[in-house]
């Protein structure tokens, strides 16, 4: 039996004890060490793990075989690159990074150093999204409806950056669209932004989104996301061409809040686990996190502002593809 890999986590905000506890419960794994910026979350945490505040200081000294990066959406680009250049596998949590043109830059380094870089959308792991896939498999789809609705405030878990639209990348497009939009790419294949509506808040976030898309075979799609939905709502349903409707309710069976997270990130360290240790291919931008992020940009790009305001996740696109036609 080969001996579990060492693995360093970078960020140990809310999302990270899914990480944590699914590390605990697999051999495949060890927590070697972690990483914050934040001194007292450093000294709240348990465990005999090596504590670093800054990430080059941990690839350096804990060397690690794998590394986990939670940190907020604008620092993904940095810490991504450091472990990509040093040759150490990466999962990253959604989206791969702020921008397209920085996830074009990661993919592009992990594919030069043939390192396993790999994006964290957990609900293509949800047990009933899996057994959606296997349903339809080998069958035709006529179109395919998410619904991603929650009101964000409750989901902060104290992490105020989501509500930072430079931090962010945007409002609920950004942050809970790459996960909507990678269930629908799960069940298509590539992905086609049609249309796009977008409502923003005063301020210029966006709160409320619908975005059609159509899939290489022709089917057709719509995400609806809402960070201002009353209560939480996470559902797919799928029309297949003989007129029969399936369905997958990620939230079904999971009665406590976000509880449903934990057997999705179990899963998650589970593949990484065969991709850090060479057991599956290296694939760079695993499972669409590039192609998610160019969605995202679209729909920035393409929605018409309701109120006259623009979200900085619509700037970021802007600026994106500006820097590409230089």
């Amino acid at each position: 039996m080969t001996r579990p890999l060492r693995l360093g986590v970078v960020g140990l905000g809310a999302i990270s004890a899914y990480y944590l506890a699914a590390a605990e419960r697999l051999p495949e794994w060890k927590l070697t060490a972690v990483c914050d910026a934040r001194a007292q979350t450093l000294e709240r945490f348990p465990g005999p793990a090596a504590r670093f505040r800054d990430h080059r200081t941990l690839l350096a000294e804990a060397r690690p075989d794998a590394l986990v990066v939670a940190v907020p959406n604008d620092v993904h680009l940095p810490v991504c690159q450091d472990a990509l250049s040093a040759g150490v596998p990466v999962c990253v949590e959604k989206p791969l990074a702020l921008t397209a043109a920085e996830g074009r830059l990661l993919v592009e380094l992990a594919r030069r150093h043939e390192v396993p870089l790999m994006t964290a959308f957990h609900r293509r792991y949800n047990t009933a999204v899996r057994d959606l896939v296997r349903r339809t498999a080998d069958r035709e789809i006529r179109s395919v409806h998410v619904r991603y609705l929650e009101r964000i405030e409750e989901h902060l878990g104290g992490e105020d950056w989501y509500l930072d639209p430079a931090r962010c990348g945007g409002g609920c497009v950004a942050d809970n669209g790459p996960n909507a939009l990678d269930l629908v790419r799960l069940l298509l294949g590539d992905l086609t932004l049609i249309d796009c509506e977008i409502q923003r808040d005063g301020l210029g976030m966006d709160r409320r989104a619908v975005l059609r898309l159509r899939g290489a075979t022709g089917a057709t799609a719509w995400v609806e996301l809402d960070w201002s939905y009353p209560g939480e709502r996470k559902d797919i349903e799928v029309e297949l061409a003989d007129g029969e409707v399936l369905g997958a309710d990620m939230l079904a069976g999971h009665t406590a809040f976000k509880a449903s997270l934990w057997h999705e990130y179990e899963a998650i360290l589970r593949e990484f686990a065969d991709l850090a240790g060479g057991r599956t291919p290296a694939g760079p931008g695993a499972h669409g996190g590039l192609q998610a992020l160019e969605l995202v940009e679209a729909a920035y790009l393409r929605a018409l502002p309701t109120t006259g305001a623009t979200s900085t996740g619509a700037a970021s696109a802007d600026a994106t593809v500006a820097e590409a036609d230089r």
